[in-house]
This record gives C-alpha cells, structure tokens and sequence, in this order.
C-alpha cells in the first residue's frame, strides 16, 4: 500500500486488490444477512423522552406546532423521530465502513432543485443530521421510510416489501457499478431531469407492454393488468408536472407568495405562527425593534464572509429589505428559522435566503463527533460531500447568542418534490430504486465503493435483511408513534394540529 505523509495526516492509497479485501472481511465480520432479525434493545430509550429532550432547546411557541405535524400519522412522527432511529441504530450491526452520512436519509428528503448551470438534479436534499459513519445508517433509515410510506397508504404487505426491497437492492446494485468507475466518474455522476424523465417513460412502457401479455391470461389478471398501466401514465404525468413546477420555484415566485408592496416597497408578509417578520420578533428574542435590523445586518455580513470570493462578490450585488422567521418541515419545527429577502437591481429582481439553526447532529450522542465545531459549517461541508452540485450560495454563521450555529442556503432554488401520500405501489418501486441509487451514489463520493460494494455482494441476502429490519422496525415505529399520541392526549406533551 503506497501512503504519502501531509502536515494533517498520513494519506493511504490501497490496490484495488486492498480494498476489495477489507470488503471481504467485513463480510466475514458482518455477514450481510446479519441485518435481519432487529429487536429493540432491553433498555431501549423511551422514545417521548428523547423527543421532549429536543424540545427543551427549541421555540417554546412552535413545540406544539412539531408535535401536531408529527401526530398526522405514523409516517410523519418517523420523520420527525430521527433522534429516536439513531438511539435504535447504535446497537445494530455494522460492516466498519465509513461514508459521510446524510444522517435522516427518509424518503422525503430526496428531491429536485437547480444545479448552478440550472439544470434540475434529483438528490438529498436535508442534511442536518449529517456526519461520518456506518453507511448501514443511512440505508435503514431510507429503506425503513419505504415500508412506513407503504403501509401509510395502505398498501398490501408484499407492495410495502416490495419497494422496502427495491431500495436495498438499487443501493448494492448501484455500489457495484461505481466500484467499476474512474474515480473522477463516481464524483461527476448525477441524475438529472432528463435521465429521470426517460426512466420513468421506460417504466411506463413496460407497465403498456405487460398489458398486452399472454392471451390465455385470465381477465382479472387483464383488468389488473390494464388498471396498473393507467396508473402508470397518471405517474408519468404527475412527474412532468412536478417538473414544470419546480422550474417555476425561485425567488420571483417567492416574492409573490411572501412578499407584499407597502408604500412602493417590498417586505415578508405577516402570517403567524408560521411566518413572522422581524418587525414584529422584538419581543421573542428580547430585542427592540430598532436593535433587530441591526443584527440581522451583523449575521449577513458574517455569513457572506464564509462564501469563496466570485460568490462573496455576486451575493454584495443584492441588498438587504427584509427578514423573519419562518417554520419549516417536521423535524426541524422550533428549531430557529428563519428567510431573509434580498433586492438586486430593482424590485423585480428579489433572493430569498433561508437560514436555518444547525444543532448537533443526532448522530453525534453514539459517534465520533464532527470535525467542525460550527454545526453550519458541518451541515455545509457534509452537503457539499454529498450533493453531486450544491447550491452556490452554501455558508454558516453564529447567531447572536454564540451558543448557536446557523447555515444559509437559498430559500427557492427550483426545488420539487413529491407527494408520497399519492404514490401507487409501482410508483413507489420506482421512486425507491431511484433514492436507493442516490444514496450509493452520495456514499460513493467519500465512502470506498470497492469496499462497500466486495461487502454487499452479488445475491440479494442484504437486500432480504434490510427488509426485514425494516419491516420490523416499523412495527416498532408504529407502537412509538402510539406512545407518543397517548402522551399528547394525556397532557404530557402539548400539540397543535393543522399548523
């Protein structure tokens, strides 16, 4: 193994060979079928305390506003639970091998949204939780989304395992291929909306072409047949709408959301709880009024400082008119958040920038903890390992309190998603093959792809496992998620619904 020694640390550069055999004694260490079989630990954590620990450093008006999003269904509370996942995924096995992990990989923080050539990439898209770790982390956490998504909307049991599994399997599939690539090949891959659109008609044609089948085929298998070929072309077009409308997401659109014209300017709009501007936050942070802007203008400055110079430079372009806090997602609701709205050469040419509270990682109370003493920067720089392209405008701040950490991205930057909630089993199929790919793509960048894929193998037994741990995991989801409506209905927690 040739090493080459640097002022930080000793770089390695094992043969192909070295690699392929670290995969082979994780396998020997870790069987990929040893995945299966989950229980939860004996003094397993109780997953409301862990969910009321959080709650003690977020906005005491918006803990209920988490709660009540988290109480619409088992699906919800699981994404919302990523502290509960990461106590139960610390006593499970692991290979020893390490990939920057995006921490709460679920099915809904996958999407779409602009390259800086905009172009529309589909990726992972939330990476507050990120940190280095086993890459089995992230692969249950998806995989286990796709059986909760499943059984939340009712699908058969084998339609639940089904995607559960195609998942597992797109993510070893996927290793395998990169295992074969150049090096610069594996960094430069993406999935953009082109290839995602050809993907999905190449599905849809297959769904027409099975309706045709064999002629002796009984009818009910005809009319199944011809009813899944319908809903497949309802996908197809759901996908090119979904498309067409994240094009249309930016920071114009946003204004017209956001934005109202007072006296011939512009600023955010008041809609409390989930939006409230800064004029009106004085009182929630302690501050006067006159003393607000002032530090919002301090926090931009500081942030900008934090962006490589041709970005710094362009970003000076735009001034600051506005800003307030403004509630987001489901797990991070009561965490700070805030946008801030920004005006290049006139009116019509508005930036919105979000700026989001970086904690620590959920991961960080069972691994090593990160490099980076700024959670933003953690949550930046894990993006940037991650994301095949990342928004331009990525940078971090301390708050006004320096206990607390913030990142900043763009607000609308042509992001898309879909709605889980209205997937057929074959659109969830799809869907999880295609986040299954993403994921091993992301691990790929930082995690050693000869390795991981020599330890995934060529049969199915970790995709078996990993469905399996999935499905039993979200038996234990839905007994947490009970536990925790009981607490809410019992008074130990307080949630509002509808928020």
């Amino acid at each position: 193994m040739a090493e080459r020694r640097t002022a930080e640390k000793k770089i390695a550069y094992p043969t192909i060979d070295e690699r392929s055999a670290r995969g082979n004694e994780a396998r020997t260490r870790t069987p990929p079928s040893g995945h299966s079989g989950w229980k939860p630990a004996v003094d397993r954590p109780d997953p409301v305390a862990l969910l009321a620990e959080q709650d003690v450093t977020r906005e005491p008006d918006l803990v209920p506003v988490r709660h009540g999003r988290m109480m619409a269904s088992p699906f919800t509370f699981y994404r919302g639970a990523a502290a509960v996942m990461a106590a139960d995924l610390k006593d499970t096995p692991v290979a020893g091998l390490d990939a920057q992990l995006c921490g709460d990989a679920h099915l809904s923080n996958f999407g779409l949204f602009a390259s800086p050539e905009r172009r529309l990439l589909f990726d992972l898209n939330d990476f507050d939780e990120t940190l280095p770790g086993p890459f089995e982390f992230d692969v249950k956490r998806m995989a286990a989304s796709f059986m909760i998504a499943g059984r939340n909307n009712g699908f058969s049991r084998a339609d639940a395992r089904a995607a559960t599994r195609a998942s597992a399997t797109a993510y070893r599939e996927a290793m395998a291929g990169f295992a074969q690539m150049p090096t610069m090949e594996v960094w430069y891959a993406h999935l953009d909306e082109d290839e995602l659109m050809r993907a999905i008609r190449h599905t849809v044609a297959g769904t027409k072409k099975a309706t045709k089948g064999d002629k002796k085929e009984p009818k009910a298998a005809k009319k199944d047949s011809k009813q899944e070929a319908k809903l497949a072309r309802l996908a197809e077009k759901r996908a090119e709408k979904t498309r067409e409308k994240a094009h249309t997401r930016d920071s114009l659109q946003a204004l017209s959301k956001l934005g109202e014209l007072v006296d011939g300017s512009y600023r955010i709009v008041s809609q409390p709880p989930v939006i409230v501007p800064a004029r009106d936050l004085a009182a929630t942070f302690g501050l006067s009024p006159d003393e607000v802007v002032p530090v919002i203008h301090d926090q931009f400055r500081a942030y900008r400082a934090t962006l490589q110079d041709d970005r710094r430079r362009l970003l000076e372009r735009f001034q600051f008119v506005d800003a307030a806090r403004k509630v987001v997602g489901v797990g991070s609701v009561g965490t700070r958040a805030f946008i801030v709205l920004l005006q290049g050469r006139d009116a019509q040419d508005p930036l919105f920038l979000q700026i989001k509270e970086a904690t620590s990682s959920v991961l960080e109370a069972y691994l090593p903890k990160s490099k980076y003493r700024q959670h933003g920067e953690r949550v930046v720089q894990g993006q940037r390992m991650m994301q095949a392209a990342s928004d331009i405008y990525l940078g971090w701040t301390k708050g006004l309190d320096t206990r607390r950490h913030f990142y900043w991205r763009q607000l609308r930057d042509m992001k898309g998603s879909v709605l889980v909630e209205d997937m057929t089993p074959l659109g969830l199929t799809f869907y999880a093959r295609t986040c299954g790919w993403t994921l091993a793509r992301a691990h790929a960048r930082s995690g050693d792809p000869v390795a991981m894929a020599t330890y995934l193998g060529d049969s199915d037994a970790f995709d078996k496992s990993i469905t399996d741990f999935s499905e039993r995991y979200a038996d234990q989801n839905e007994q947490d998620y009970e536990e925790f409506v009981k607490a809410i209905r019992a008074g130990r927690l307080e949630a509002v619904e509808g928020v």
